[in-house]
């Protein structure tokens, strides 16, 4: 029988199917098997009984130590997001939303090294030489000095991208984005699980043989999840993520893989005229900021192994809906609603028939149980209308995790937190190590159910 011409390839796992289903076999997703035709090139195999140097094993004794010294990028949240710059040779995943800042990124980590001497690249699929131009110049009058001398290719050829790689033999290339490039001997359009697959694993093999540096820059879906098959993120080195929303001028970004530092560490970034600026104080912009007003707490919380210190804002106010509306910007819905339910069944605050909104101001999104108290506080503070804090005092600082019963549970790094709360002069602290439950919380602020009690009277 003649083989088929197609296969089906799931764009969640990348597992490939001779005929279509309506659920992935591999996965279990469903609906995410598309068709592609079969790559006509032949593998390459090894002759039965060949055996090359690197092929057997080797004692990790007997290897000498790398001693390769690691290429700053001049960007010091993004060199320590990369455990101290960038390994020669490795591969990084970069991806984020559109128009979120991720050629503007690249660009100045670009020209800041071509300003040190490093030999750079950018390769570029989706703009021209001339429209990269117009940003190189904008950055280079600000934060990038040496923009305009990086070299631009404009190519989608797969082929001819590697033959100028292996030519020049940069430092560091950059490739925006990966899902432009396609690769000749097969096929499918460009952007497609198969196309995606073969572009990195070529990319990566040159990288390794070159010493080569690459940045991939990737798109996202409407989840927010990088786009692709998930193999790209496992044939990677370092995958960062860079999150925001537009509108605001915060960047931040968050190492979720890296084998050569720590992951889920974060950098934050503020977007100005000239480009990106480093906030490397990210916690004193935020409790300069906080409002001190009723519904506003300050947070500690960790992101990667550095403390952070965040507003957490709430608003309730009366709902003619049912249900009523629960909405939240920078913190998780379902824990939203752990924690409104455990307010009203244990500390005599209910939200029942009332809007709740919060959010994590700055754009940064809070993904840890830590800042269950702070919500807690803040959604009692906005219903009883009472502010945390006195006029003219500092804010009132939280952190913890709230159980189901109502008590509450220590979170990791406690005294890291309080360490950075209190550098800040925030003396006034809530945690699950002067507090054991969640109702002589309230009680410590007078926001508690008697509070709400004597407003709803009022």
């Amino acid at each position: 029988m003649a083989r088929s011409a197609s296969v089906f390839v799931c764009s969640s796992c990348a597992h490939q199917e001779a005929k279509w289903h309506g659920q992935c076999p591999q996965c279990e997703e469903w609906n995410t098997l598309a068709e592609e035709r079969a790559p006509t090139r032949a593998a390459s195999r090894r002759p039965v009984g060949a055996r090359s140097a690197a092929s057997g094993p080797v004692v990790l004794r007997e290897l000498a130590s790398d001693s390769t010294p690691r290429l700053a990028t001049g960007i010091t949240e993004l060199d320590r997001l990369l455990g101290g710059g960038i390994v020669p040779g490795s591969m990084v995943l970069l991806g984020g939303a559109p128009g979120i800042g991720k050629s503007t990124l690249i660009t100045m980590a670009l020209g800041l090294m071509a300003a040190s001497g490093r030999s750079t690249l950018y390769v570029s699929g989706e703009e021209s030489a001339a429209q990269i131009r117009l940003r190189a110049e904008r950055l280079e009058a600000g934060a990038a000095p040496g923009a305009l001398d990086v070299p631009v290719l404009a190519e989608t050829d797969l082929d001819s991208v590697l033959a100028v790689i292996e030519g020049e033999r940069p430092d560091v290339c950059v490739v925006d984005s990966v899902q432009t490039l396609a690769c000749a001997d097969l096929s499918g359009a460009a952007g497609t699980v198969g196309q995606v697959r073969e572009v990195a694993s070529r990319l990566i093999e040159v990288a390794k043989r070159t010493d080569t540096a690459i940045m991939l820059v990737g798109h996202v879906t409407k989840e927010g999840s990088l786009a692709g098959p998930r193999v790209l993120e496992h044939l990677v080195d370092c995958v960062l993520q860079f999150d925001g929303e537009r509108e605001r001028t915060y960047r931040t970004l968050r190492a979720i893989k890296n084998r050569f530092g720590a992951t889920n560490d974060v950098g934050v970034f503020e977007m100005r005229d000239g480009g990106l600026v480093e906030v490397l104080d990210a916690s004193e912009r935020f409790v300069s900021e906080a409002t001190r007003a009723p519904g506003s707490v300050v947070l500690a919380a960790m992101e990667g192994s550095r403390p952070l210190l965040v507003e957490v804002q709430a608003l309730v106010s009366p709902s003619e809906m049912v249900p009523p509306r629960r909405l939240c910007s920078g913190v998780d819905r379902n824990r939203l609603a752990l924690v409104l339910a455990v307010l009203a069944r244990h500390a005599g605050v209910s939200t029942g028939s009332a809007d709740v909104f919060v959010n994590v101001v700055g754009g940064v999104r809070v993904d840890e149980p830590g800042a269950d108290l702070a919500i807690a506080l803040a959604v009692a503070s906005a219903a009883s209308g009472t502010a945390l804090s006195a006029p003219g005092a500092k804010p009132l600082c939280a952190f913890g995790e709230i159980g189901l019963t109502g008590e509450l549970r220590s979170v990791a790094h406690h005294l890291r937190r309080e360490q950075e709360a209190e550098k800040f002069g925030l003396t006034e602290l809530i945690t699950p190590q002067r507090v054991g439950t969640l109702r002589e919380a309230l009680k410590l602020p007078n926001i508690g159910s008697e509070a709400v009690s004597a407003r709803n009277a009022a």
